[in-house]
């Protein structure tokens, strides 16, 4: 059976896929904004009270952060960003669903979940040695 060794190839293909899934499926969200326009989210933000320009900050958390993350530089703080990204994201949109279930028996927020995990893991573990930042990243 095959192991995963700390600091092996196979540790750092590891989070290479950990990393490269987060950043991908987040850019799909900021590159949606980018094309559709962010008038949701200053919406959102100007409900709660905040400055509406505030809400161009989802361009750093889901259109520079995962492009970091993707090519593998500065991993550890951009994967930061996109978890802090996400919990904004519940906070503004998604906080009537935190306690419910989803139509299938899943818990509503599972993907958003799931985003806010592997953005922790991916700061805790680092890049790994494929990306720009090499094995220190």
């Amino acid at each position: 059976m095959y192991r995963i060794q700390a600091g092996g190839v196979s540790e750092d293909m590891a989070k290479f896929l950990l990393r490269v899934s987060l950043a991908i499926l987040i850019l799909f969200h900021g590159v949606s904004k980018i094309l559709g326009g962010i008038g949701p989210i200053t919406g959102m933000v100007a409900k709660v009270g905040m400055p509406p320009a505030l809400g161009y900050l989802v361009f750093i958390g889901e259109v520079l952060a995962p492009v970091l993350v993707l090519v593998g530089a500065w991993t550890r703080p951009a994967a930061f960003v996109i978890a802090v990204n996400m919990v904004v994201a519940v906070l503004l949109a998604h906080t009537t669903q935190f306690f419910t279930l989803s139509k299938t028996g899943g818990w509503a927020l599972e993907l958003q979940g799931m985003y806010f995990i592997v953005a922790i893991a991916v700061m805790l573990l680092g890049g790994g040695r494929f990306g720009v930042g090499g094995k220190w990243n």
